[in-house]
């Protein structure tokens, strides 16, 4: 349910609004638009509440949202999200399109400091690396742990990026929050709600990335656990999804894109290297994404792909990345002007 407030209405008459739901054991979030004042009421909703809140001073109009998801939906915000990453407060969504890269996985200090400067040298704005893996097989390389994430806080320093990395299970979520100016949830992990509910908790942006069978719906409901839980910095991943085809590693959904900017107001970026397992095809995707109107990419990046521990065969050389900013940079430029993108309400 979404109260919109009326023009004119003041602090006090939210603030009554806002008792008012709390004692009948409700929930209230509050969205303080360019053009309106909305309260989100989350909780189990009854009959009569819909009358009770329409009569109460302040109130413009009382309706419920159509949809399972509530504080995602655009109907609870119409306005674009604008998350802000590290202590610089890099942003993306609202116009801004933010790069992350960097390799797969951390393997050495050296191999992660000279990705971080030369990805930030083409334009990436965010490092990504990841610390903790999730593998298929027990026997793969599934990470170094703290130790890398020491490893991503030096290339950090040394780059001046801030950290994008993955976070697996709820009882890491403080340990890689020391480090992580955003936490990563994995496609594997996108309905492990208690893992949700815990990164809820902090105050650190959070990436959530589309399960491999996903439908859009579940998707963003795993985002509005996030949400649900007191924190609002939330950006979409579309990595791809499992289909019938079995050339690529997956099939990256393009038509998530310009549909969940219509139903959801956060941030969502393409991710072209798992959309696809190949290198050769990730800057095609990459610009393509952008043309439809991604808010950013996450590319992985890797020295010497060829002797990666992890997923090499979709990882660019550093020459293959600084030619697919200047390719996606053209496309934007070319489509929306030098800083634009398309916004929901000219899709």
């Amino acid at each position: 349910m979404i109260v919109v407030m009326r023009t004119g209405s003041t602090e006090e008459d939210v603030r009554r609004i806002e008792e008012h739901l709390h004692e009948r054991g409700l929930n209230a979030q509050l969205n303080q638009g360019v053009e309106r004042t909305v309260l989100g009421v989350l909780g189990e909703i009854y009959e009569d509440l819909k009358d009770e809140l329409e009569l109460m001073q302040g109130v413009g109009e009382v309706f419920r949202i159509s949809k399972p998801y509530k504080l995602a939906s655009r109907e609870f915000k119409n306005e674009d999200t604008v998350v802000h990453i590290g202590k610089d407060r890099v942003p993306i969504g609202g116009g801004h399109f933010t790069v992350f890269a960097g390799p797969c996985a951390v393997e050495s200090e050296e191999q992660t400091v000279t990705t971080a400067i030369a990805v930030k040298k083409a334009g990436a704005n965010v490092l990504r690396g990841g610390a903790f893996k999730p593998r298929s097989s027990p026997y793969s390389f599934r990470g170094l742990f703290e130790d890398g994430l020491k490893i991503l806080k030096t290339a950090s320093e040394e780059s001046g990026l801030p950290i994008i990395t993955e976070v697996m299970s709820p009882r890491d979520v403080e340990l890689v929050g020391r480090y992580a100016d955003v936490l990563q949830i994995g496609a594997r992990n996108m309905q492990n709600f208690s893992l949700l509910d815990e990164v809820g908790l902090t105050d650190i942006p959070v990436m959530v990335k589309r399960g491999m069978s996903a439908t859009y719906e579940d998707w963003i409901l795993a985002a509005e656990y996030v949400m649900a839980s007191g924190n609002q910095q939330v950006i979409l991943t579309e990595r791809g999804i499992r289909t019938f085809e079995t050339y690529t590693r997956n099939t990256l959904d393009l038509n998530a894109i310009p549909a969940v900017r219509s139903l959801s107001h956060l941030p969502i970026v393409a991710d072209p290297s798992h959309g696809t397992g190949k290198w050769h095809m990730v800057t095609p995707l990459a610009m393509a994404a952008a043309a439809v109107g991604a808010d950013g990419l996450i590319i992985e990046v890797h020295p010497n792909p060829d002797v990666a521990r992890c997923d090499g065969a979709q990882s660019l050389t550093f020459e293959n990345f600084a030619a697919l900013m200047d390719s996606v940079t053209a496309i934007r430029a070319t489509m929306n002007g030098p800083q634009g993108r398309p916004d929901a309400s000219g899709l």
